[in-house]
C-alpha cells in the first residue's frame, strides 16, 4: 500500500484527486488542509512527516490569487516559495517522492511557440516569480521530484474562471472578456488523472513537466466556449476587448508544450473544449 500525502486540500486540484482516490487499488490518500498543514511553517512541516510514512506527497498548497499577490508578495513567497522548500526537504528527508505543481506564469509570454521545460524562465508577476522560487527550491532540496507546470487551471470546485463565468452568466450580467492573452484551459481533472497515473506506475523519471489539455484559446474563446457548451445560456451578454486592465501583468502567450510529458508517459491529452464539455456534463 502506497501512502500519499496531498497538501492543500481544500483547493480545486486536491479535491479532484479526492473524487478520484476512492477508486484508486493499493494507494492511501491522506489530504491535508493547511488548518491541518501549514507549509509556510517549517517545523510543522517536518513533525507531521516525522510522525506518518508517505511514499509521495502531492503539493497542490499554493498562493494563487495572481491580483492580490502584487499587494501580498512577503505571504506570497512564505507559501509558494518558503512552503515549497520544507516540503522539499521535508521530503528528502524522509525518502518521499514529491510531486509539485507549478505554473505557466514562470514565463514572460514574450515567445511566439509553445514553451517547453527548458526554455528561460521569466515571471513578470509576483504570482510568477514565487513559483519560481518554489520550483528552485524543489529542485535542490528533493532530488526525487517531478514539477508539473500547468496552466489556466480550473473545475467544478473552487474559485476559478469556469465558475466566475457561469456565476455572471446565470446572474445575466454583461461580459467583457479580454483576447489579449492565448494560453490553454486546463481541466483540473485531468491533471489530477496525470498525478494519480505516475503514482500508480511508478516512472521514477524525475524532473520539470509541461501538462495542459490540447489546443489554445483566448480568455474571450474560454468565456465563449463555456457559454455556447452551457445549454442554458447564450452569448448575447458577452463582448471581447484588447485589452482588460489588470494590476498585476499576465504573459500574453503562455502556451506549454506537452511533447516531454506524452513521450515520457505516454499520456494523451484531451482537447480543452472536449475536456471542458466532460466537465460541464
Amino acid at each position: 500500500m502506497k501512502n500519499v500525502l496531498v497538501t492543500g486540500a481544500n483547493g480545486q486540484l486536491a479535491r479532484c484527486i479526492q473524487d478520484l482516490a476512492p477508486n484508486i487499488e493499493g494507494v492511501n490518500f491522506i489530504f491535508a488542509t493547511k488548518q491541518i498543514l501549514d507549509i509556510s511553517n517549517k517545523q510543522l512541516v517536518f513533525d507531521y512527516f516525522s510522525n506518518k510514512s508517505f511514499d509521495y506527497c502531492i503539493n497542490t498548497a499554493a498562493y494563487t490569487n495572481v491580483e492580490q499577490a502584487e499587494k501580498d508578495a512577503e505571504n506570497a513567497f512564505n507559501i509558494n516559495a518558503e512552503g515549497a522548500k520544507n516540503i522539499a526537504e521535508a521530503c528528502s528527508a524522509n525518502n518521499t517522492t514529491l510531486i509539485h505543481i507549478s505554473t505557466d506564469y514562470v514565463f514572460d509570454g514574450e515567445k511566439e511557440s509553445p514553451y517547453t521545460e527548458t526554455d528561460a524562465t521569466n515571471p513578470i508577476n509576483v504570482y510568477g516569480a514565487s513559483k519560481l522560487k518554489g520550483e528552485m527550491y524543489v529542485q535542490t532540496g528533493c532530488m526525487q521530484h517531478y514539477i508539473i507546470r500547468t496552466s489556466w487551471l480550473y473545475s467544478q470546485y473552487g474559485h476559478n474562471f469556469l465558475n466566475t463565468i457561469l456565476k455572471h452568466a446565470k446572474a445575466g450580467n454583461p461580459l467583457t472578456i479580454t483576447t489579449e492573452q492565448t494560453g490553454t484551459p486546463t481541466n483540473a481533472n485531468d491533471l489530477a488523472a496525470l498525478t494519480v497515473e505516475i503514482i500508480k506506475n511508478d516512472p521514477k523519471k524525475y524532473g520539470v513537466y509541461h501538462f495542459s489539455n490540447a489546443g489554445k484559446a483566448t480568455w474571450y474563446d474560454f468565456a465563449k466556449e463555456i457559454l455556447i457548451q452551457h445549454s442554458h445560456f447564450d452569448t448575447s451578454n458577452l463582448a471581447k476587448t484588447e485589452h482588460y486592465p489588470t494590476f498585476a501583468k499576465r504573459p500574453k502567450y503562455s502556451i506549454l508544450s506537452t511533447s516531454k510529458l506524452q513521450n515520457t508517459f505516454k499520456s494523451p491529452l484531451t482537447n480543452w473544449k472536449e475536456s471542458l464539455k466532460n466537465n460541464l456534463n
